[in-house]
């Protein structure tokens, strides 16, 4: 691991922060996070997106929103959710750039020609 400035986390704060990679652990939720990348969306707009069904639309943004991960806000009759902390794209670009690193090595390994 890169040496931090910062001290070792507490048992409360690695506990949180495993809470949030438990929210982030979901493919379907990591699906809704990126569909709202580009803005705010409704429930309906997010099932057709994605083609979850209702329910488990509704079940994963409740999960978000519980993590301070997306916002909602009434409508009229809908909700149009959007991204609540645009950080967690940090986050998720560092572990696609470990992927994509992994990735190339494998192919290395196998394939030392290319």
């Amino acid at each position: 691991m890169r040496a931090r400035k910062n001290k070792h986390l507490t048992r409360n704060q690695l506990a949180a922060v495993a809470r949030l990679f438990s929210a982030l652990s979901e493919p379907n939720r990591l699906s809704l996070l990126q569909l709202l990348h580009d803005g705010p969306l409704s429930v309906n707009e997010l099932v057709e997106a994605s083609g979850m069904k209702q329910a488990n639309v509704s079940k994963q943004l409740a999960i978000l929103r519980d993590h301070d991960l997306v916002r909602g806000e009434r409508q009229g009759t809908s909700i149009r959710y959007e991204i609540a902390d645009s950080t967690v794209f940090s986050l998720c670009d560092a572990v696609c750039g470990k992927l994509a690193k992994d990735a190339k090595r494998a192919v290395t390994v196998f394939h030392p020609e290319i």
